[in-house]
């Protein structure tokens, strides 16, 4: 057999294992040469590939015997491309996330390994340290979706043939706080003036905080009542939104009103400090941590006004697709999270099966 993978016990008594290539070649002047070396990617299929260059590289005259297998990164040393990746295709918040999954926690247990020796032991080892360290399943399968897109990156440049399996761990939906009805009118009315506004609009249109102070006048027709959700921003760097596409959020009659009384002409920006300079995230963490005190309510933040306008929507019978375009959700799973809040949903769905007066159609197999 060309490739055979050799299993062998460390001398901490780990199993170890790798994929060899044993080739046997005759020369035209009938000598025979023998390679055996070690696959430089440790899967059967990156072996097998190997095998074809070394069995072509006999057959051109290319091979020097002795000659070292082509270099594959570590996972720390590859980092630096992963990142210079992930700046070109993500936004500044994703790819500092990324970095901070890295560094603490990535590098620590990978880093020094080369990619092509990352295996399915090192990965399931990997995810019982982290949960004996009392990280939550989500955030170890953050984690582990930034090393599965480090090996999807390396698949693509051609640093590896074929990219290890990333398994993730199940995890139940994360919960979520909202306001009810009348939290929403306590919190509304305890603001401070300069911020009733901004509190307000966050409930009745669901915007992200981000979305909120990156929001400017050009983006909100008054007359026509609407505006469109297109700029984000994140430790004061300006982008699109999350998704990165834009939406439009019609305004109802409390959010026009309330928009129609804030206009000001300092600057562009409709929520704004005193010189007309775009809000600072500890400013509105402050604010909203205030108003909740204020109001008796339990410490919240933005999110929770977007949290709270997708529930009262769902509780209000709002169909769930047209939750999802308001909050601009990429997908239906997402909104999904707030469907138990739909009045009657299941009781309505049995009832769909009862026999129906005869005569009308469906009922009796009648038309």
């Amino acid at each position: 057999m060309s490739v055979r993978l050799r299993k062998w016990k460390s001398k901490e008594g780990k199993v170890q294992e790798a994929w060899w290539v044993d080739v046997k070649f005759q020369h035209p002047d009938g000598r025979v040469e023998r390679v055996r070396k070690a696959s430089p990617v440790n899967t059967r299929r990156g072996a097998e590939q190997y095998e074809r260059e070394v069995r072509q590289a006999l057959l051109n005259g290319s091979h020097t015997r002795g000659a070292p297998p082509p270099e594959v990164p570590t996972v720390r040393g590859f980092t630096e491309r992963f990142l210079t990746y992930s700046s070109n295709h993500n936004k500044a918040s994703t790819l500092a996330a990324k970095q901070q999954l890295l560094d603490s926690h990535l590098l620590p247990a990978f880093g020094n390994l080369r990619l092509d020796r990352v295996g399915q032991a090192d990965i399931e080892s990997f995810k019982a340290r982290k949960r004996k360290e009392g990280l939550s399943p989500k955030t170890i399968n953050n984690a582990l979706t930034v090393l599965r897109t480090l090996f999807a990156v390396a698949v693509e440049q051609e640093v590896l043939p074929h990219a290890p399996r990333v398994k993730l761990l199940k995890a139940e939906k994360p919960e979520f706080d909202f306001l009810t009805f009348e939290e929403a009118e306590r919190l509304i009315a305890a603001a401070e003036p300069a911020w009733r506004t901004m509190v307000l609009v966050g409930l009745h249109t669901g915007l992200r905080r981000g979305e909120l102070i990156a929001l400017q006048w050009d983006a909100v027709d008054l007359v026509a009542g609407r505006l469109v959700v297109k700029r984000n921003v994140w430790r004061g760097h300006f982008g699109s939104p999350k998704g990165g596409r834009s939406r439009e959020v019609p305004l109802n009659a409390v959010a026009l009103d309330a928009l129609k009384a804030h206009r000001h002409l300092r600057g562009p920006f409709v929520f704004c400090d005193d010189q007309g300079a775009f809000l600072k995230n500890d400013t509105c963490r402050n604010a909203i941590l205030r108003a909740s005190k204020r109001a008796g309510l339990r410490p919240i933040g933005w999110h929770t006004l977007r949290h709270s306008f997708a529930s009262h929507l769902v509780m209000r019978g709002v169909p769930l697709k047209a939750v999802q375009e308001l909050l601009g959700h990429a997908s239906i799973e997402m909104t999904m999270r707030y469907s138990h809040l739909s009045p009657d949903v299941k009781k309505d769905a049995v009832r769909a099966l009862e026999p129906r007066p005869r005569g009308t159609y469906g009922a009796h197999g009648a038309t």
